[in-house]
């Protein structure tokens, strides 16, 4: 088990909002916490406890917060991954510029129909190892979770499930997943999602939301048996939350 940390940038600062309330009309916007140290920062942080692996997202397409990516990315080379609006177009170029990898979500679907020869495409491009799949999802209906694109917003053909995963293993290095009804809300993570990640065997996997406190983390600990990756938001002190940074990256060490 690691603690990928993140960095998610909107309009230029560093920000942790409710990410399902993130789309086109920015005073639905929920935001939780607004930094006011630079992106930069934080991935200096990062790099001076050795926490390789986390990620930074861009929440929009403002040039400042581009500029804000690529800066941090400089800073811990080979350190970091990068999502957000990213394609087989525009992802060498943030490899370039110093991520381990990159982040794809939207990328991989045509008319939210999962496309395949997208992602195949892009594997020419970049290759298997330079990818990280984000499969962030939410229940439709009592069913079975379907991974989101378009900020969250839409639902996808792709159920996320071990086979989905097990299959898309093939074209990615790692897979990032947040629970969208939990992420950002500090009330728990979700621990039927959790149980289905736990069974997927030797797959790379980062979770996301819900986490309060280290009893959350212990948690995940117990459901995966310390299989599974996760990262933390809005809990976090350096984010305007209750939870000790130090206290979890000391905890991880110890581990």
């Amino acid at each position: 088990m690691q603690f990928r940390p993140c960095i998610d940038i909107h309009q230029g600062k560093v920000k942790q909002v409710v990410g399902v309330t993130l789309n086109s009309q920015s005073q639905s916007l929920r935001t939780n916490f607004i930094a006011d140290k630079s992106a930069v920062y934080f991935a200096n942080l990062y790099k001076k406890d050795n926490l390789s692996g986390g990620h930074i997202i861009m929440l929009d397409n403002n040039e400042e917060t581009k500029q804000e990516a690529v800066n941090s990315l400089k800073i811990f080379p080979n350190g970091l991954q990068i999502g957000g609006g990213l394609t087989a177009k525009n992802a060498n170029e943030f490899l370039e510029s110093g991520a381990s990898h990159i982040i794809i979500s939207s990328g991989i679907f045509t008319n939210n129909i999962f496309d395949i020869k997208r992602l195949r495409s892009l594997v020419d491009i970049v290759g298997k190892e330079k990818i990280v799949l984000d499969l962030s999802c939410r229940k439709k209906g009592n069913d079975e979770y379907f991974a989101l694109i378009n900020k969250w917003q839409v639902f996808t053909d792709l159920a996320v499930n071990v086979e989905t995963l097990e299959m898309l293993s093939k074209y990615c290095d790692e897979f990032l997943i947040h629970s969208v009804d939990v992420e950002g809300k500090r009330q728990g993570v979700d621990e039927e999602l959790l149980k289905i990640l736990g069974g997927c065997n030797e797959l790379l996997i980062t979770y996301a939301g819900g986490i309060r406190n280290l009893e959350d983390i212990k948690l995940i600990e117990k459901l995966e048996k310390g299989k599974i990756n996760f990262t933390i938001g809005s809990a976090l002190d350096i984010f305007g939350g209750d939870l000790s940074y130090r206290e979890v990256v000391n905890y991880v060490n110890k581990k």
